[in-house]
């Protein structure tokens, strides 16, 4: 089974593909989505082009989306909530079901610790997975926790 995380952002958009095997996980595929327009639904509309790709490219058959929690900016919140918006309906739409995740769910399933810093959910990542993580920024190695965590509910 292959499993999709998305960590939602405004013009950073990590993902992390994992397939599930029995018990274990293995490592397929991770990168950004980043959208560069400045126009809000212009971005919108390049989030759908490239997350429909995305889907194309990687054809998962489960996906995990990080839930929004809390942002001290209202402002960005409600931007990364527009984009979540588009990211949860073009899975929809591609008929990918899918989970929403907390993040301190997400840090919790991987190093057992649901204050983890982002080094140490990177790092359990690395050991999970079986990778160097040091060359994915946090939007990826966040990603694949959330596809891992996503893999253990589905």
């Amino acid at each position: 089974m292959l499993i999709l995380g998305i960590d939602p952002g405004t013009t950073r958009i990590g993902y992390g593909l994992v397939k599930k095997e029995g018990g274990d996980f293995i490592f397929k595929d991770a990168g950004l989505l980043e959208i560069k327009n400045v126009n809000p639904g212009e971005k919108l509309v390049e989030l759908e082009k490239q997350m429909s790709a995305l889907l194309k490219r990687t054809k998962p058959d489960k996906a995990g989306v990080e839930k929004l929690f809390f942002s001290k900016n209202k402002k960005t919140a409600l931007r990364v909530a527009e984009a979540k918006g588009v990211i949860l309906f073009t899975l929809a739409k591609n008929s990918i079901p899918f989970v929403e995740i907390l993040p301190n769910e997400v840090k919790t399933s991987v190093t057992g610790y649901g204050g983890a810093s982002k080094n140490g959910v990177a790092k359990m990542v690395g050991h999970l997975l079986k990778i160097p993580t040091d060359k994915y920024i946090d939007d990826t190695t966040d990603a694949l926790a959330i596809a891992i965590t996503a893999g253990s509910k589905l």
